[in-house]
């Protein structure tokens, strides 16, 4: 199993979402989150004052998936984030030792 953490463009999540929903993914935890990597935020103003702005709004996109489907989760979600713009954000991939559905104790890939 794989857990892949997904931070894109807010206004990039629909976009997303239908994606992976397309390539039968469905499970997914979306956080909103704030922060910066390169792009270092930027200048705005407010009744005539500049300032700086540099937590980022973003997305945040969790998802467990069988290991085998990796790959095509990872594109879908390339192919649907990218704007090909300073920004765009990241993907991370951890393995993932367990998963443990609470409702019924099932294990593993049962539990996705």
């Amino acid at each position: 199993m794989k857990k892949i953490e997904a931070i894109i463009q807010p206004f990039k999540l629909e976009e997303v979402k239908e994606a992976l929903k397309a390539i039968d993914i469905n499970g997914m935890t979306i956080s909103e989150v704030r922060g910066h990597g390169r792009q270092k935020g930027h200048v705005e103003v407010y009744r005539g004052r500049e300032y700086q702005v540099d937590l980022i709004p973003k997305v945040k996109l969790e998802l467990v998936i069988a290991g085998a489907r990796c790959e095509e989760v990872v594109q879908a979600i390339l192919r649907a984030a990218r704007t090909g713009k300073i920004g765009d954000g990241k993907i991370f991939i951890y393995d993932l030792g367990d998963a443990i559905r609470i409702r019924n104790a099932e294990r593993g890939g049962a539990a996705l």
